[in-house]
């Protein structure tokens, strides 16, 4: 099956753009959020926002399974639908990320430690999750999207502008 989605790539305004609330789950939502773990799968990444398609809206989908070669584990994913953090804890992890729209760039990210995230599942039923480790810093990396902030918005402008410019020079040189 091929991705339906195609993932954008920065500079594009709407991954600056904040996504608009979701006023109910419903099929034609349901078919969205698994077309973007199907194009999420495919990239290959761990988590994906509604932004990174081109849809302005709250959803998020996102799967921490690993899938190397002898450690796959079955899919285990994670459909949020107007996710927020409702508590956040004062400790702080410091983790690599990088970014399906910043292809092949990563760099070391300060996020609080643990998190709770209250959201819409793909039932529409309402859910809290505490997030901690790797999925705490997914679950804030995608959030982020959703607000239109990316993960080199944290990085000093040095660093964000050498991880931009290289986007730029990968792009005409027609490697992404």
């Amino acid at each position: 099956m091929t991705s339906p989605y195609k993932i954008i790539i920065v500079p594009d305004p709407v991954l600056k753009a904040v996504a608009q609330p979701v006023a109910k789950v419903d099929d034609t939502l349901r078919k969205q959020m698994d077309g973007m773990l199907q194009t999420m799968y495919d990239a290959p990444g761990i988590g994906l926002a509604a932004n990174q398609v081109g849809l302005l809206n709250r959803v998020l989908v996102m799967d921490l399974a690993k899938r190397k070669e002898g450690e796959e584990e079955p899919p285990k994913p994670i459909f949020m639908v107007n996710p927020e953090i409702v508590w956040e804890s004062e400790d702080i992890s410091v983790m690599e990320e990088g970014c399906l729209s910043i292809p092949g760039q990563y760099a070391e990210v300060e996020r609080p430690a643990i998190v709770r995230v209250k959201y819409l599942g793909y039932d529409g039923q309402s859910a809290e999750l505490e997030a901690e480790g790797l999925l705490s810093h997914c679950v804030q990396h995608e959030i982020d999207h959703l607000d239109g902030v990316l993960f080199v918005d944290h990085l000093s402008s040095l660093k964000r502008n050498m991880i931009l410019r290289r986007v730029e020079k990968l792009k005409k040189q027609e490697i992404i």
